[in-house]
C-alpha cells in the first residue's frame, strides 16, 4: 500500500494525547497488565512474566534471547516501559524497545527504535535512537548517548511519543531527542501503523566497539526487566488499516498539551544533548558528505562532537560505510 494511502489517518497531538500531562510523565496514564498489552514474540522460557502480572524479564542465554509484542497495531500515540538493562560485564548485548511494521511491510517498513548498546565491565551502556520511514534504511538516522545514571542499577522509563508531526524520545521525564516532520523528509517519516516491541539479543558482531567485544555466556543469562508498560495512543484494525480506534479519546476531557516541548523541557533537552550525545548522524563526515536534508546543523554540537570524534565528525575523507545494523 502506498504512503499516501495512510495520509488521511493523521491526527494531531492534541487529539491523541488529550490525558497525557505536560511533563509527558506516565504514571496518570494507565500501567497495563502485560497479558492485557503484550504477547509473547519469541524466547520460549526465556521469558517470564513476574506473579504481579505486570512485570517481565527477558533472558539472553547461549540458546536464546526473547521478545514479546503488542497485542494491537497503532498509528500514533505515547509509548513507554520502565526498564532495568543487565549489570556487569554485559558487551555484545543489545535490548531493544521500539515500534515497527517490517512484518507488515517488508519493502518499505517504518520503524522508530530505542537500542541499549551493552559493554564491557567498568563501561556504561550506550543508548540509540533510531527512525526509519517507507523503507529508507539506506540513511541511517542514529544518535548515541551516555546517560546520567546506570541504568542496569535501577528502573528508568524509556518512552516514544509519535504523531503526524514529530517524534519524541524521553529517558524518564526528560526529552532526549525530537524528530521533526519537514517536507525534505517526504515519505521518510514514520506513517504507517505499527507494532511495539521488547526484545534482548546477541549483537556481537556491532554493538560494543563495532564488533570488537563479543557477548560472554559465562556471565548468563543476561536479563532485561521491563514494568509499567503504557500503551496510549490510536489502534488500528490489522485487517482493514483504515479503520482507527480514536473516536472516544478526545470526549469527556478537558486537558490539552501543546504540539512542540515546552521551553523548559526544550532547555533540558539542549542540556541533555550538551553532556551526553556522543554521535549523530547529522554530524558524520565519514558517512555523509553533505548532511541529509532534514537535518538542522548547530554550531555547539558540530564543534563538540568534532572535539569528541574529529576523525569521524571532522572533514575527513569521506568512504563508504554501510548501514547500520538496527532493532528488527
Amino acid at each position: 500500500m502506498a504512503f499516501s494511502s495512510f495520509s488521511f489517518l493523521c491526527f494531531p497531538l492534541s487529539f491523541i494525547l488529550l490525558l497525557l500531562p505536560s511533563s509527558s510523565s506516565p504514571p496518570n496514564l494507565p500501567i497495563l497488565f502485560f497479558d492485557e498489552a503484550y504477547t509473547h514474540l519469541f524466547g520460549d522460557d526465556n521469558l517470564l512474566v513476574l506473579k504481579d502480572g505486570k512485570s517481565v524479564h527477558l533472558h539472553l542465554d547461549q540458546r536464546t534471547g526473547a521478545g514479546f509484542v503488542s497485542q494491537d497495531l497503532y498509528l500514533h500515540g505515547f509509548f513507554s516501559a520502565s526498564i532495568k538493562l543487565p549489570a556487569d560485564y554485559s558487551a555484545g548485548v543489545v535490548v531493544a524497545f521500539y515500534m515497527s511494521n517490517g512484518d507488515m511491510f517488508e519493502n518499505n517498513h517504518d520503524e522508530i527504535d530505542f537500542e541499549f548498546l551493552g559493554n564491557i565491565r567498568g563501561k556504561e551502556w550506550r543508548v540509540q535512537t533510531n527512525i526509519y520511514g517507507n523503507g529508507s534504511t539506506n540513511v541511517g538516522r542514529e544518535e548515541r548517548y551516555g546517560l546520567w545514571f546506570d541504568p542496569a542499577e535501577d528502573f528508568h522509563q524509556y518512552s516514544i511519543l509519535w504523531t503526524d508531526s514529530v517524534i519524541i524520545f524521553y529517558v524518564d521525564e526528560v526529552p532526549i531527542r525530537e524528530v521533526k516532520r519537514t517536507a525534505s523528509m517526504g515519505g521518510k517519516f514514520p506513517s504507517k501503523p505499527m507494532t511495539l516491541y521488547a526484545t534482548i539479543w546477541d549483537g556481537s558482531g556491532w554493538a560494543t566497539n563495532g564488533g570488537k567485544y563479543k557477548v560472554n555466556y559465562k556471565y548468563a543469562p543476561y536479563i532485561a526487566q521491563f514494568s509499567k508498560f503504557v500503551l496510549h495512543g490510536c489502534t488500528v484494525d490489522p485487517i482493514d488499516l483504515h479503520f482507527s480506534k480514536c473516536d472516544d479519546l478526545t470526549q469527556n476531557s478537558e486537558a490539552t498539551i501543546p504540539n512542540d516541548i515546552t521551553t523548559a523541557k526544550t532547555r533540558k533537552m539542549e542540556s541533555f544533548r550538551r553532556k551526553h550525545m556522543t554521535y549523530s548522524y547529522c554530524y558524520d563526515r565519514l558517512r555523509y558528505k553533505i548532511p541529509p536534508a532534514e537535518c538542522v546543523i548547530v554550531p555547539q554540537e558540530a564543534e563538540r562532537l568534532r572535539k569528541f570524534d574529529p576523525v569521524t565528525f571532522g572533514k575527513g575523507r569521506p568512504h563508504h560505510r554501510g548501514k547500520h545494523h538496527h532493532s528488527s
